[in-house]
């Protein structure tokens, strides 16, 4: 059977290893498998616990809602068998309002299930007074819960004759619906219960599907449909029968109150609500040391079928059981009916395959997986969600569980990871809490900062935890910072006594602890100091070289100027005699000529 075929799965995308499910599950029917919780469907009794505890809802009911759908689209007769806890779970509406929402959607028309319920207990009633009669002192469970069934049938083999040998009350109405109707009417049942998913894949014949409240509000939103907006019509009732005393059967005892008013005479009646409460009052029960018929009512949900996984609303049990009492009119009928329908049933033990036995060596070895390696490590603290550290082994070698799922063992590991990696950290690191007391340290934080005067009578030199970071360093402004600022911090060239720090705060937890890793720069800023010096020295050589690089160029400049000064004058003194010269001789000339 696939993951999605059963009437829960697990949505693996959505699964954040919080093990709850595994926590709360009464029969340990998840598998930890890829690092998700998957529903074992051989171990699993569908009580929907898991769907009801897990807070990242990876765990759903099979959606049926398409499939209701496409039964409609094939125009025939579908009938709904409305769970009466209806009552309290759409208080907001009449029941014509919803009977008339419920018939736009397609449907024939609408019965109580309660109808069922009264016909279980008429016809238990019957059997128990013939029992009595026959001095049969016998065991009788009821068959009005289908997770309880499936509970009996695989955990409590040997309780499965002392099942009461009659339909559930849905199946008895469902059986009404089809006599009414005719057998080819489908049958639609509309509650609370995944567990009556288990009860349609088993009797297709007389149920054809169950769905929840939360399916038909999506259904009624997805067509547009506001009861509340609805007048209801002349057809818009229950179909067959208005339930009278039926519409208790929601509540803890509530089938109690129906065969009370029988009177049965030397029967002992009483109800267990719970598969861990039916658990510890069955297991290694003797069936045959009672006096006198002895009937228990059980179911697996705490205070019945309405907080049943499937409920959306989640006002005050009380308001909610006044409700159902309030519409559970006990008539001078009640007590008095005759069974009518035939609706008994035969149930067969389903027991489990054994599960494989383990050494006490294996188990030992499993244990310390988990680190641990005496009886004193076993804890036993049910963060894993088995009871024992030694059930959880046995659950490891079975290859349900993974050693992940340890606290313990997990905050062991964190715990030498992080002590590992502080040891080597090659500078001082230190992990204080919000009032700036130390946490953990490595040692070179305890040599670079501790004092033989200043600490020695006030702490411990081997065990600083506890101690006050504030008397170690003269920096934890920085702390404070990171913590308020819930930021990390760089700090270059931090001074304390006659060391130079460059300082790396971070923050590790909101406002709740932080860290700080604290390097001694003091030699390298030594070092740079001579090399600066060094630099600077170079330097005002360089300066008095060029200084006097310049001075002679200067000079040789100087001299260079004098000199082409001088050429340039005795350059034009000679154009000027020059043209003297070519004057005269022009003049001259002209004189000849005339």
């Amino acid at each position: 059977m696939s993951n999605r075929d059963y009437p829960l799965h697990t949505v693996k995308t959505d699964c954040q290893d919080c093990y709850k499910c595994v926590r709360r599950c009464p029969v340990k029917a998840i598998k930890i498998e890829d690092n998700s919780a998957m529903i074992v469907p051989e171990l699993c009794i569908a009580c929907g616990i898991c769907y009801r505890v897990c807070p990242a809802k990876a765990k759903q009911p099979r959606g049926d809602l398409s499939r209701a759908k496409y039964l409609v689209s094939q125009n025939k007769k579908i009938y709904v068998s409305l769970a009466p806890s209806w009552i309290s779970e759409f208080p907001e509406y009449t029941a014509g309002q919803l009977i008339a929402a419920i018939r736009r959607l397609g449907i024939c028309g609408v019965s109580e299930t309660a109808l069922g319920a009264q016909e279980v207990t008429s016809r238990t009633v019957e059997i128990l007074r013939d029992s009595a009669a026959k001095g049969e002192n016998k065991l009788f469970i009821s068959t009005a819960c289908p997770a309880v069934v499936e509970y009996v049938e695989k955990y409590l083999p040997d309780l499965v004759p002392c099942l009461t040998p009659v339909l559930s009350p849905l199946l008895a109405h469902c059986r009404i619906i089809k006599e009414k109707f005719g057998p080819s009417a489908e049958t639609l049942f509309i509650g609370p219960c995944i567990a009556k998913k288990l009860e349609a894949d088993r009797h297709p014949d007389l149920l054809s599907l169950a769905i929840s409240f939360a399916d038909l509000r999506q259904w009624l939103k997805e067509e547009n449909i506001n009861p509340a907006a609805l007048t209801p019509g002349v057809y818009d009732t229950f179909v067959i029968d208005k339930a009278q005393e039926g519409t208790i059967y929601p509540l803890e005892g509530g089938m109690l109150e129906t065969i009370r008013a029988y009177r049965p005479d030397n029967v002992y009646a009483a109800q267990i609500t719970g598969i861990i409460n039916i658990q510890k009052e069955l297991t290694a029960f003797d069936a045959n040391s009672l006096d006198r018929p002895v009937f228990l009512e059980c179911l697996a949900c705490y205070g019945g079928c309405l907080a049943g996984p499937c409920t959306v609303n989640r006002q005050a049990g009380l308001q909610k059981r006044l409700q159902i009492v309030n519409q559970a009119p006990f008539s001078e009928e009640s007590g008095k009916r005759r069974p009518q329908y035939n609706i008994f049933a035969a149930y067969t033990p389903q027991p489990l395959a054994e599960e494989e036995q383990f050494s006490d060596a294996d188990i030992r070895q499993a244990l310390m997986k988990i680190g641990k390696f005496s009886v004193e490590d076993e804890l036993n603290c049910n963060g894993c969600g088995y009871d024992t550290c030694r059930n959880f082994a046995r659950a490891l070698l079975c290859g349900k569980a993974e050693p992940e799922m340890c606290v313990s063992h997990m905050k062991q590991q964190a715990q030498r990871k992080a002590n590992a990696l502080i040891r080597c950290i090659p500078s001082p690191i230190v992990i204080a809490d919000s009032k700036l007391n130390i946490i953990e340290y490595n040692d070179l934080f305890r040599d670079a900062f501790w004092n033989e005067e200043e600490h020695a009578e006030i702490y411990d030199y081997n065990n600083l935890r506890g101690a006050n970071l504030r008397d170690f360093v003269s920096f934890t402004n920085l702390f404070s910072a990171s913590l308020e600022l819930k930021q990390d911090i760089h700090k270059e060239h931090v001074r304390q006594d006659d060391k130079t720090y460059d300082v790396v705060v971070f923050n590790i937890d909101n406002k709740q602890s932080v860290g700080g890793i604290i390097e001694d720069v003091t030699n390298a800023e030594v070092h740079n100091e001579q090399i600066a010096a060094k630099a600077r020295e170079v330097i005002r050589k360089n300066l008095a070289t060029v200084q006097q690089i310049a001075c002679t160029l200067g000079e040789h400049m100087a001299e260079t100027e004098v000199l082409l000064r001088s050429i340039a004058k005795d350059y034009a003194a000679e154009d000027a005699e020059a043209e003297k010269l070519k004057f005269h001789t022009n003049s001259t000339e002209g004189k000849l000529s005339r």
